[in-house]
């Protein structure tokens, strides 16, 4: 597999010139040793996203929010109105240096960023909240899973509607087997997180606030353009930055199907796709996988596809679905014994209608996913997205990433080893390296 050199074990700090910190990182005193049992917490990010998933955090009577970074002091107004105390920095690095008495963070930062502020914050011994997808790339999802595993930390991934009663529901009814055993599924978003059109030339002024050399952070430096190319509007659809429609609502929408069918690794992934262009991911995706068969599918192994755009499953599948509404987004999977369609998001559908009509959907709970994280933390309960489960999800969102990159092509993936063992140039898309000064140990 082409991988980047060896990253130095070096910390993290490198600013003013010079690298301040190669000991070991600082151990925390903890949960233990905070006051009347009070969770400590930061925020990387501070709106939108970032700003809906420290707020609920927040919500929580434990909780004291005593610190905020973010690169674009333009986005914090909203921050610092609702936690006026907190204190406020700009690079990450910096934060994790000063606050040495924190229990937790939320990341909610472009995916770009994921991987290095998780790994950072699990090397200081946090507890980490991560948005979704888990990370931009497939071994840093690994290498977060791995991590958060040894250090025994409490993570959850920001993939709130797993906790919800509909997605809760649609996993029970699976695997009672009420549809029986599954032998396919259909999966896909109306959105279109891709750009084909031409990059602009030109180089904009950096906006006031913004320190756009930190919001680039380990990406490879290049010129600032505006009008929301990069930030804080496109984002997702360029190569460096974001995961295209599939990272961002593929890890919500394949998340009931991944759970249900307690899916582990594909081993194949093909793009019948275009691929992206230089700068940005493509729209209109398809993206064949086929996963090993488990106690809830038919023997052998089970067909899974994605669509996004303007793609949807065909019209023979389409047409299972009866008089029963067509989701903007969902899942479509056929069993021996019927058929279910999960929106994004309401409750599940079991069809055909004329066979279930008599059958009343059972009583299911929902949970608050940002509470459920906080009690971790506390010691009460644990997490139903922690990393353990989020790690394989996202890497299998990822690989659909990696396959667009190679229309028509079946790529074949060995889980255990992290490489493509039939298409070698695949492998140099599992891992990135990271820009000069910019290492994260661990990564």
């Amino acid at each position: 597999m082409n991988r980047p050199p060896p990253t130095s074990r070096r910390g993290f700090l490198k600013f003013g010139g010079a690298v301040a910190l190669t000991a070991p990182f600082v151990t925390r005193n903890l949960l233990a040793a905070s006051p009347s049992g009070q969770v400590r917490h930061a925020s990387f990010g501070a709106s939108g996203m970032a700003f809906a998933d420290v707020t609920s955090i927040a919500a929580h009577p434990a909780v004291k929010v005593v610190a905020v970074c973010d690169v674009d002091s333009n986005r914090l107004a909203d921050f610092k109105k609702r936690f006026p105390d907190a204190r406020v920095y700009e690079d990450y690095r910096v934060l994790l240096e000063k606050e040495k008495e924190l229990d937790s963070v939320n990341v909610s930062t472009p995916d770009h960023m994921h991987g290095p502020i998780g790994m950072a914050a699990l090397q200081h011994g946090l507890h980490v909240y991560g948005q979704k997808p888990l990370t931009h790339d497939i071994y840093e999802t690994r290498r977060l899973t791995e991590v958060a595993r040894e250090k025994k930390r409490v993570t959850q991934m920001g993939i709130q509607i797993h906790s919800n009663r509909e997605y809760r529901m649609a996993v029970q009814l699976v695997q009672e087997g009420r549809i029986g055993k599954v032998k396919e599924v259909h999966t896909w978003s109306s959105k279109e997180w891709g750009d084909n059109g031409a990059m602009p030339t030109r180089q904009d002024p950096v906006p006031k606030g913004l320190n756009w050399d930190l919001w680039l952070g380990v990406s490879a430096a290049r010129p600032f353009i505006g009008d929301g190319w990069y930030h804080p509007g496109n984002w997702r659809k360029r190569l460096d930055f974001g995961t295209g429609t599939f990272g961002d609502m593929g890890c919500h929408i394949f998340d009931p199907v991944f759970k249900a069918l307690a899916l582990t690794a594909p081993t194949s992934v093909r793009s019948e796709g275009a691929a992206p262009n230089e700068h940005s991911w493509a729209t209109n995706a398809i993206v064949r996988y086929i996963f090993p068969a488990t106690a809830y599918t038919v023997p052998g192994s089970i067909p899974i596809t994605w669509y996004d755009g303007k793609q949807l499953p065909p019209e023979d599948i389409r047409k299972l679905l009866g008089d029963h509404p067509f989701p903007d987004q969902g899942s479509i999977l056929i069993g021996t014994e019927g058929v279910m369609v999960i929106p994004h998001i309401a409750l599940p559908a079991l069809l055909p209608e004329s066979k279930f009509a008599d059958f009343k959907l059972p009583t299911v709970q929902g949970a608050d996913h940002w509470k459920q994280f906080v009690d971790a933390v506390r010691g009460e309960g644990k997490t139903s997205a922690g990393f353990d489960y989020a790690g394989p999800l996202t890497e299998s969102i990822l690989l659909g990433s990696v396959a667009s990159r190679f229309p028509k092509t079946t790529l074949e993936w060995n889980a255990a080893k992290l490489e493509f063992t039939n298409v070698t140039e695949a492998n140099a898309y599992v891992r990135r390296a990271y820009r000069k000064g910019w290492e994260v140990a661990g990564l």
